[in-house]
């Protein structure tokens, strides 16, 4: 499998790396959530979603919040020139030298990265995607949840309760968050229940592929030097 067809998971994983990385670089600056909200100018709950990497958060938000933390200087490599290509018969472009190539892998060792709890939010991501879609999923999935609940088993009854109330509201927020709650939810999850065989097989490759590592390569194709160039 290729890069581009696990970029939804990588692209994920980077997001949660991200956030992970900005909240243990506020909490080593001594900055506790309300000053660090307030020195960004959002709400807490905006710098919650950040530190969670949360995609629906603003890319905006996400520069405010490096730029107080100090390092908003490491994406001058993607707004600079450094990345551009350069210009084709220039000494750049005729250099033999490679061009860097960066590994990601996701750490399965770290509690806080753990891969299922990565597949499980892809897969939650993906089913309220498909449930904002079309509305009868909502139900299916909750017919499903009441289902369980007629079982009487009372291990999960907690859980399945409330997800029969998320679904009647349509909380998806309660169950993407990376909080312990929204885990214990997810785990117990009567809404990936209506993801296509397919789509779940495709999420489960995409993280499958990711625990390996995936060698990223920013190499522009390389310009053919005609013969007597220098």
């Amino acid at each position: 499998m290729s890069a581009a067809e696990i970029t939804s998971a990588l692209d994920r994983q980077l997001l949660l790396q991200l956030g992970d990385r900005l909240k243990r670089l506020r909490q080593s600056q001594g900055l506790g959530t309300v000053e660090m909200a307030a020195r960004v100018g959002i709400t807490r709950t905006t710098l919650r979603a950040v530190e969670a990497g949360d995609p629906a958060t603003a890319i905006g938000t996400y520069l405010r919040v490096m730029s107080v933390l100090g390092v908003s200087g490491e994406l001058a490599l993607l707004a600079g020139d450094s990345l551009v290509p350069p210009p084709a018969g220039s000494a750049a472009a005729r250099s033999r030298r490679a061009a860097p190539v960066v590994q990601v892998q996701v750490s399965v060792d770290d509690g806080r990265h753990l891969l299922q709890d990565l597949q499980s939010m892809l897969l939650h991501e993906e089913a309220v995607r498909m449930a904002k879609a079309n509305p009868a999923l909502v139900q299916q999935a909750k017919a499903t949840a009441q289902r369980w609940l007629a079982t009487g088993d009372s291990r999960s009854a907690t859980l399945w309760r409330e997800w029969v109330q998320i679904l009647e509201d349509c909380a998806w927020r309660k169950v993407l968050g990376r909080s312990r709650r929204a885990q214990q939810l997810r785990q117990a999850s009567p809404l990936v229940t209506v993801l296509p065989e397919d789509v779940r097989q495709g999420i489960l490759a995409q993280v499958g592929e990711l625990k390996k590592g995936i060698v990223l390569s920013g190499q522009p194709p390389r310009v053919p030097v005609s013969e007597g160039a220098p």
